[in-house]
């Protein structure tokens, strides 16, 4: 349904109002806060007609209306002015990420630097070290048929796995698996390193695969490792007088639920309501979803966690500033 242009602003006000008192807003607040004079009455009609589409609510019989989760979505998609920051605001900002840092510590420093300038929480999900080249692969014996694989890739990271074998490899069995490996890894992006990638690989080795198969194991789970999740600004949450502790503490325990809400935005900008996503348990509150890229790949996203009543025309051009600096910045270290 198109709503005509009294009633977009009258849920816009509406909103605003929540935004800033945080009570219900009656229908006589709206009435004198109009550009266009109408009767309260009036007022009074578009406003149970919003509430009828879904956009506002009614907590008490004789209280205002509050914005549902609905009309927020609307109001922050479609209503919303959009602002830039100004020039002097972003100079400030550029000091925040640190000098020549290295592609983690700027995506670190840009969400705790995000947490504290909002107030809100930031979930973070890397993926720019799969885009780096496998350097160096080692098989390494380290007790009783006990082994370690070691990656070290192109921009200085460390992966391992642990795999405990049914038997001790001979010095010609490791040596072998070890070359052979070399020989097909490294040189190639981490990304590459899938399921299917490793499967070829062992169906070449032939009668060593059964012998060998914990450490083919172990390549795949090396390769297809699920994006760490790190939170900064937990502190906001915790102490956010609108939001439940208990759900909070739950809900940052819950990294793969957090990595799969933040993994599921593939547009610009995605909203996430606690009333409306099973997985994200914290009621009342949402997540503002941006992604961040190297190049022209996506390498991770940005989660602004908040209450649902923020500001969102306040903290969403600092959410866009943060993740195309991510983008800038990491962008421009993968091509020195």
């Amino acid at each position: 349904m198109v709503l005509e242009e009294r009633k977009i602003e009258i849920l816009k006000l509406v909103i605003d109002e929540y935004i800033r008192t945080g009570e219900p807003v009656s229908s006589k607040a709206v009435t004198e806060l109009l550009k266009s004079k109408v009767s309260p009455a009036t007022v009074r009609n578009d406003m149970n007609v919003l509430e009828h589409l879904g956009y506002l609510e009614q907590p008490h019989t004789s209280s205002g209306r509050i914005p549902t989760f609905a009309g927020f979505r609307l109001y922050i998609e479609k209503i919303m002015p959009q602002t830039e920051l100004p020039p002097e605001e972003i100079e400030r900002l550029n000091g925040s990420i640190g000098d020549n840092p290295t592609e983690e510590s700027i995506i670190h420093n840009a969400a705790t630097a995000l947490a504290e300038v909002t107030q809100c929480a930031v979930a973070i999900t890397n993926l720019a070290p799969r885009f780096s080249l496998i350097s160096k692969v080692e098989i390494i014996p380290t007790g009783k048929r006990l082994y370690v694989i070691l990656l070290i890739t192109s921009d200085g990271g460390i992966k391992n796995k642990a795999c405990r074998l049914e038997f001790d490899l001979t010095t010609e069995q490791l040596e072998n698996f070890e070359n052979y490996m070399r020989k097909n890894l490294e040189g190639i992006p981490l990304e590459t390193l899938t399921d299917e990638h490793i499967e070829k690989l062992s169906e070449a080795l032939g009668t060593y695969i059964t012998a060998l198969t914990p450490l083919v194991q172990g390549l795949k789970d090396i390769g297809v490792a699920k994006p760490e999740v790190d939170i900064k600004g937990e502190k906001n949450l915790l102490t956010s007088e609108e939001l439940d502790k208990n759900q909070v503490v739950k809900f940052i325990e819950e990294k793969d639920t957090i990595a799969k809400i933040l993994d599921d935005t593939f547009s610009d900008l995605r909203v996430v309501f606690g009333q409306e996503n099973d997985g994200f348990i914290i009621g009342n509150s949402s997540m503002l979803v941006s992604k961040y890229k190297k190049g022209d790949k996506v390498a991770g996203s940005l989660g602004l966690v908040g209450p649902m009543r923020l500001d969102y025309q306040k903290v969403i051009p600092y959410l866009k500033f943060y993740t195309d600096k991510i983008t800038d910045l990491i962008t421009e270290k993968g091509e020195e």
